[in-house]
């Protein structure tokens, strides 16, 4: 299996006033094309910091991050909006959809940045929602879906470009108990599909989807184990 992506020694470190805080101290990871990986820790554990890394929202201080066989480690902002747009769906917590824009101009967003016509924009935009089964949503506005709902396009959005991975931050966590378990169930039916998935999540029974656990505590790998009975099920209701 090829490395999708690789991290060698990753350091971060924030200068708050005089004090330097060090949110990551010396990580290294490799994650394979179409692995199902949940990244957990406590608060200020670096979690959210090594997301930042893995969606090349940030540059690290020191280290080296490979992302599918291109190195990411110190370009300029430009560059990495790039990537960005290429190589990672976004997945957030609270949804980050446009008020105004209906179910498919949001899934379509990503399409527009990479220059594609607005026919076939339509087109994987359209398929986008059958995938996620909100197809007949495609002309709703965020706020006349629900969380569940709202989520589902935030997924489709992630999944149109047909990125290397997909980075989801507290997917579930604006989400109840049933649709939290809908939308871990969507994760699945995509990731049957062959793409790389990565969950940072604080929850332990969000994390049990997933293929292998990566713990963090204090800025470093505490933990990298298999998961050898994950949670399954790939029917969306």
């Amino acid at each position: 299996m090829t490395n999708i992506i690789e991290i060698e020694n990753i350091s971060k470190i924030y200068q708050v006033g005089s004090q330097e805080v060090r949110a990551l101290d010396g990580v290294s990871l490799s994650i394979e094309r179409n692995e199902y990986v949940a990244i957990m820790g406590p608060s200020g554990s670096g979690k959210s910091t090594l997301m930042n890394m893995l969606g090349c929202l940030d540059t690290p201080t020191a280290g080296k991050y490979i992302l599918n066989q291109t190195d990411v480690s110190q370009m300029e902002d430009n560059a990495l909006a790039e990537v960005r747009n290429k190589e990672i769906g976004f997945v957030f917590q609270t949804f980050n959809l446009l008020p105004r824009y209906s179910s498919l101009e949001n899934v379509c967003l990503p399409l527009i940045y990479a220059g594609i016509q607005k026919h076939e924009r339509v087109e994987r935009g359209l398929q986008a929602l059958v995938n996620v089964d909100l197809e007949n949503r495609k002309d709703h506005k965020p706020n006349e879906l629900s969380g569940g709902q709202r989520q589902r396009v935030s997924i489709a959005r992630a999944i149109v470009n047909n990125p290397s991975i997909i980075l989801a931050d507290e997917p579930t966590g604006n989400l109840d108990s049933k649709t939290s378990t809908d939308i871990m169930h969507l994760f699945e039916e995509i990731y049957s599909r062959g793409n790389t998935i990565i969950v940072v999540t604080h929850e332990e029974e969000i994390a049990l989807y997933a293929r292998r656990i990566v713990r963090l505590r204090d800025g470093k790998v505490e933990r990298d184990e298999r998961n050898s009975k994950p949670v399954l099920g790939i029917n969306v209701s």
